[in-house]
């Protein structure tokens, strides 16, 4: 459970909704370079959650559902909050939100935008706690508990005057002034899988090393946290294996595409198949996650392609790390068909 020290003020910079978080190799949510960080030494708590929500029987002026979102009481501390906690050791924060608000709540959740991190101090040390927009898919019964003997849902309105603290207001209001509904358009650089150089066979049948074996593992739950997708490869060993983890867990296909393959395409091509994906029907988005695995010549290209398309300033380095990929979360535009960019981050495994 997480343990919050409320009346802090905000420190650092937290990322606003649809700024790219070029985390790199660095955990969600630590300041970047320029960013000012708390002047602590002890380790940092890493803390994870998310503002949940599910339609409402209301609807608003365009005839689209108001969203309710989830609230929980902790006597403890006799006060309403939004599902959070602290991170196991070595957990991934995507993986931290999921689990913490299936805890609290009983609800089974997938992850949306990203929302701004809050940082404040705790006991003498800085506490990072990330969070998203996440959709309720399912729900066991609540059960009250010594943690979380409450949980409401509430449209917006009325949970911003039961909140109790300041900042979840703040960030109340960003999930607000944001889009309700996106869909993730998943860039992924394969896994691991030795070096070029010491393998005999045709390069499209380079394996997957041990490393990347459990990287594409650790991705499987990671991707999860988004739900089941269109899983998209280049037409390599690498690309695949590295989505069949995924793939065996979510029941979906994973379809070759020779337009993000190595050797047989270029960016131009690649990036035009990624349009293409990237939307259903009179320019919609489709619902369902997208995650294409490809290389890391063409990955950049893409995501500078995308941020262009989408009327957003593209990342200084939109290069991956082997196992690193990046989450591209997009919402129909305001007249319903143009996809527009909600939040941009980057994670590694």
């Amino acid at each position: 459970m997480d343990d919050p020290r409320p009346d802090a003020p905000v420190l650092g910079t937290p990322h606003s909704p649809g700024e790219p978080n070029l985390a790199g190799p660095r955990s969600p949510g630590e300041p970047g370079p320029g960013e000012p960080g708390p002047a602590v030494t002890r380790p940092p708590i890493r803390a994870a959650g998310a503002v949940l929500w599910r339609p409402g029987d209301g609807r608003g002026p365009d005839g689209a559902p108001v969203p309710e979102v989830a609230l929980i009481h902790r006597p403890r501390h006799d006060d309403w909050s939004f599902p959070k906690g602290k991170l196991e050791r070595d957990e991934h924060a995507l993986r931290g939100a999921v689990r913490e608000v299936e805890e609290e709540t009983g609800v089974v959740a997938r992850l949306g935008r990203r929302l701004p991190t809050r940082v404040y101090p705790k006991d003498g040390r800085t506490k990072y706690v990330d969070y998203w927009a996440a959709r309720a898919v399912s729900s066991a019964r609540f059960t009250p508990n010594d943690e979380v003997d409450e949980l409401v849902w509430l449209p917006v309105a009325e949970a911003e005057r039961r909140l109790t603290y300041p900042l979840d207001v703040d960030l109340l209001r960003e999930f607000a002034a944001g889009p309700l509904v996106t869909r993730p358009l998943v860039i992924l650089r394969h896994a691991t899988a030795g070096e070029k150089s010491e393998w005999n066979g045709p390069d499209e049948l380079r394996h997957l090393d041990e490393p990347g074996l459990a990287q594409a593992g650790t991705l499987a739950d990671l991707l999860f946290a988004y739900g089941p997708g269109r899983l998209v490869s280049s037409a390599t060993a690498r690309c695949v294996e590295t989505l069949l983890p995924y793939a065996r867990r979510t029941g979906s296909e994973v379809v070759t595409d020779r337009a993000f393959t190595v050797g047989v395409t270029d960016a131009g091509r690649a990036c035009a198949r990624l349009l293409d994906l990237a939307v259903a029907t009179e320019g919609a988005p489709a619902p369902e996650p997208l995650v294409v695995c490809t290389h890391g010549e063409i990955v950049s290209e893409l995501i500078t392609f995308l941020c262009r398309e989408l009327g957003e300033k593209e990342p200084d380095d939109p290069a991956l790390d082997k196992g690193a990929f990046w989450a591209v979360h997009v919402s129909a535009s305001g007249d319903g068909t143009t996809p527009t960019l909600a939040a941009l981050e980057r994670h590694s495994c």
